[in-house]
């Protein structure tokens, strides 16, 4: 099957891929948009510490995306950050491969 459909890919998103640390704080990358299927509910979800702390919406992407976490992200208008993001990869199976984004 491959990537999600793109008639699913009805939103779009504005992601700006974390870096790493600089010596003033967070760097991030060039802004990229995306499109992207947007799921607005509240869901538990673990960080990459392992901690558990809430997630307000689920972000569906197209597999190749760049977003790993920490990475900043503007969603309905609103600036929004990566808690964790999960490859779906069927590895050649007939799946809907994509990128799965929890964010803040």
């Amino acid at each position: 099957m491959g990537n999600l459909p793109a008639w699913l890919l009805r939103h779009t998103v504005i992601v700006e891929p974390f870096e790493g640390e600089g010596p003033f704080g967070p760097e991030f990358g060039d802004q990229v948009t995306e499109r992207a299927f947007i799921d607005e509910k509240r869901r538990l979800v673990r960080d990459a510490e392992g901690v558990e702390v809430v997630s307000e919406t689920t972000v569906y992407m197209r597999l190749a995306a760049t977003c790993p976490a920490g990475s900043r992200m503007i969603v309905n208008g609103r600036l929004t950050y990566v808690i964790t993001a999960s490859r779906r990869d069927g590895g050649g199976l007939p799946t809907p491969d994509h990128l799965e984004v929890a964010l803040q």
